[in-house]
């Protein structure tokens, strides 16, 4: 990005061969557009005081622009160690179509796990993130507010907890063939159950914090999962908050959750992620790809006319033998 809401591409100098001993030539596959995060970054909507926090991995200049953002990438190794050499990889860098990062920033994709699902591993690492952060029990009444790529997949993983009740809510009835291709039952707003334990707000738009503030039960928690950015978002602390007793907590992927980090590192969760995309269901999540001579025609759409679209990828090549899983 250019300036905010221009983007263009730009040719990039890589370090010259032989590479320097834990490095890795890595030639791109797929990445995916993230539809929450990069939206803001491409408006310019990052606020100051985040610039520091809000950087990604491998990123290029600074906010609000110019800057070269992304963090869902799927590639093949070209050169390096040989444990690599010739494997598929994930790694949270920018769309680009050649880059030479440290061996330790790329996690193998499991062999059966195809290149095109294997872009979803950041979302899938954030839903992780979020249940870490809700803690859902047994037998817990789970709602999810939004429909987007990170609600499904947090209410997909949210379905495996034994004698969860799981409702996926959100405004747009077409959501429900999606949240039913994935075993979760979908509700419009207004048909939503209530008195829920848990409440994870995933929509991006503070009408669905109003939402997850009311079906809550007493004493229940609210995990927060969506990020506005510049845009500031009035809740309804008053009404019956502080009767019920509610707990408002806050859920970001930059931080592993504090139930699980003495424990687990970045890696680990990003590893737990990948193996956790294995179930071909999630595919209904992939709705649409562009070339990546294309991206600067696609960022603009996706923004501003996102339609019903979830996770868009964007292609390297265009032969779909790269694309798939090895058999």
């Amino acid at each position: 990005m250019v300036a905010p809401g221009r983007g263009e591409l730009r040719q990039s100098i890589l370090p010259p061969l032989p590479l320097a001993p834990g490095e890795v030539l890595v030639r791109a596959l797929v990445s995916a557009v993230s539809r929450g995060t990069e939206s803001l970054v491409f408006q310019g909507r990052v606020p100051p005081e985040l610039f520091d926090i809000m950087r990604c991995p491998f990123q290029e200049g600074d906010f609000p622009a110019p800057v070269k953002y992304g963090y869902c990438m799927v590639g093949k190794v070209e050169a390096g160690p040989d444990h690599l050499a010739g494997r598929r990889v994930f790694c949270l860098h920018p769309h680009q179509d050649l880059f030479v990062v440290p061996a330790d920033a790329v996690v193998p994709v499991p062999g059966a796990i195809p290149t095109d699902r294997a872009a979803l591993a950041a979302n899938m690492e954030t839903a992780v993130n979020i249940l870490w952060d809700a803690l859902p029990p047994i037998g817990g009444r789970i709602a999810v507010i939004g429909a987007g790529v990170i609600g499904c997949l947090t209410a997909w993983l949210a379905a495996r907890v034994p004698g969860a009740r799981v409702e996926l809510i959100d405004i747009n009835p077409a959501r429900e063939a999606i949240a039913g291709a994935l075993g979760v039952r979908f509700v419009l707003p207004e048909a939503a159950a209530g008195d829920c334990d848990i409440e994870i707000h995933a929509s991006g738009n503070p009408a669905g914090l109003t939402t997850a503030l009311t079906l809550a039960g007493f004493e229940a928690i609210i995990v927060e999962a969506s990020w506005y950015g510049t845009r500031p978002v009035a809740a309804p602390l008053g009404a019956a908050f502080h009767p019920r007793r509610l707990r408002l907590v806050s859920s970001q992927v930059g931080s592993v959750a504090p139930s699980m980090r003495p424990r687990w590192s970045y890696r680990d969760r990003l590893s737990l992620a990948l193996d956790l995309l294995e179930d071909s269901r999630l595919d209904i999540l992939l709705t649409g790809s562009s070339m990546f001579a294309d991206l600067t025609d696609v960022f603009p759409r996706l923004t501003l006319h996102p339609g019903d679209e979830l996770c868009h990828l964007i292609r390297y090549h265009r032969t779909q033998d790269l694309t798939q899983a090895p058999t």
